[in-house]
């Protein structure tokens, strides 16, 4: 399923209550207002849509100053150039924040990020709150997507700024101390897993556009990894997405370029040539928009990583730049095509593109499934654990038999197979490696990392509206 913008919820806004002084007033006459929407099950359904919308966010083409919900569109900067496998061609401007680890509270993407998904967390709630005008057949399957939307987008935010407000609720914009009051990670953790719980039992397996049980299983048993807990019922939840019926696509290509193939497990859905349902930002990584700068661009590190363990992955995960021969761009996603690989356009216009956004894929529980096994541990022989990692690197032509994985030899793996599908920051804060892998590339590069940069700063804008009560994070 793909994504149509509802005028009716547009007015979902900023903060966590939707902050109810941007409606218009006076009161609407000739639309129908939030107050008198929520009648029935088919309005509802349509709030459900509205969450997906959240996350697709607006294009860029029709958004060129960023001041509306990017959401997914601008993950990368935080996810892939915030460490050590990708940065900017020119190292100018907000974007060579995040390669350099100088970003600042005041920086625009931190902010669109934040409110971005914390607005999604806000059409999650509408949901929750209006669950009573629903049937008794879809009231189980309402609450449960909403609650997998809100624990996808918590989810997200938790692992870049650490304590959040708690919104586990529509916020009346009255209640002030609540939308700015950080709680401690773990009861916001306590809230995801509550709310991926909920999703697992009440959901079934289907459109891979949507919230699905076999998701809910993998994020949760994501939530568990991170959490350094819970590892064998990780590892059961895993093995029941791996009993689904996914599997991974012979042809790496196909992963990214076929988009009902079967390995994908969730993702974002976007439809080409249409400007609010479009996506600008695999041509941001391209010269597709006809510019010289750009983003996302690959760093040697990461060149070298392949080299070394990408088999046939590379050829489908970066290019030489036609344009500039001496630097190295993203080659999944491409939205203009690429006929030397096979690729055809997306779209008429590569600023206006369809590649979806894959979220969870069959090639990340198969290496979590080994993490899970692991157990936190630095390495492991177990046939198991074995034979989901050799799997992976079967596909990528790399078989040689594996006899034991490393801690380290996961982190490779995940780095060359999850390249540039925003893992790579969450997967060393997870592996406990951020700070190590970070300051070496850092100081090889003349950059500034230091501990204080594991965690993005909360955005300047809302501490100012907080008048004080939303505090920073250290170091910023």
């Amino acid at each position: 399923m793909k994504y149509i913008k509802i005028i009716v919820l547009a007015a979902f806004t900023v903060s966590i209550c939707a902050c109810t002084e941007e409606f218009l007033t006076p009161d609407l006459t000739a639309a129908i207002s939030e107050e008198d929407f929520f009648q029935n099950e088919s309005q509802l359904e349509l709030a459900v849509v509205a969450m997906y919308d959240g996350i697709q966010g607006v294009n860029a083409l029709d958004d060129s100053d960023r001041t509306l919900n990017n959401a997914i569109q601008i993950e990368f900067y935080l996810a892939e150039m915030l460490t050590d496998n990708t940065r900017t061609k020119d190292g100018e401007g907000e974007p060579a924040q995040f390669e350099k680890f100088q970003v600042l509270p005041t920086n625009s993407f931190i902010f669109n990020y934040y409110r971005s998904f914390f607005n999604v967390i806000f059409r999650a709630n509408k949901v929750l709150e209006n669950l009573d005008v629903a049937t008794d057949a879809n009231r189980g399957r309402i609450e449960a997507e909403a609650k997998f939307i809100r624990a996808y987008a918590y989810f997200n935010l938790v692992r870049f700024f650490g304590d959040l407000p708690l919104a586990d609720r529509v916020i009346d914009i009255s209640e002030t101390e609540v939308q700015f009051t950080r709680v401690s990670q773990d009861i916001i953790y306590d809230l995801i897993i509550s709310d991926f719980q909920n999703a697992i039992n009440g959901l079934e397996n289907g459109s891979v556009n949507r919230a699905s049980k076999a998701a809910a299983q993998a994020l949760l048993a994501k939530v568990y990894l991170t959490r350094g807990s819970n590892y064998i019922e990780a590892q059961l939840l895993l093995e029941e997405v791996m009993n689904s019926g996914f599997m991974l696509e012979p042809n790496f290509k196909d992963v990214f370029y076929d988009e009902s193939n079967s390995e994908t497990i969730f993702a974002i859905g976007f439809i080409a040539d249409i400007g609010q349902d479009s996506q600008g930002f695999s041509a941001e990584w391209q010269n597709a928009v006809g510019r010289t700068s750009g983003v996302n661009y690959l760093t040697n590190e990461v060149i070298a990583a392949f080299a070394e363990f990408g088999g046939n992955r590379s050829e489908f995960s970066f290019r030489t730049d036609p344009t500039q021969l001496n630097q190295t761009q993203v080659a999944k996603y491409l939205p203009n095509g690429d006929a030397s690989l096979g690729i055809e356009p997306t779209g008429s216009n590569p600023r206006l593109a369809g590649n979806d956004w894959i979220v969870l894929r069959y090639a990340d529980v198969l290496l979590m499934h080994v993490e899970a096994i692991m157990a936190g541990s630095q390495q492991t022989n177990s046939s198991t654990a074995l034979s989901s990692f050799q799997a992976v690197r079967n596909r990528a032509g790399l078989t040689d038999p594996v006899t034991v994985v490393t801690k380290q030899d996961l982190l490779n793996e995940r780095r060359v197979e999850l390249a540039f599908e925003n893992h790579r920051l969450f997967d060393l804060k997870r592996f406990n490696m951020a700070q190590e892998v970070l300051s070496s590339f850092s100081a090889a590069n003349g950059f500034n990392f230091s501990a204080t940069d594991i965690l993005l700063p909360l955005p300047q804008a809302e501490i100012n509206l907080s008048g004080g009560l939303l505090t920073q994070n250290p170091g910023y």
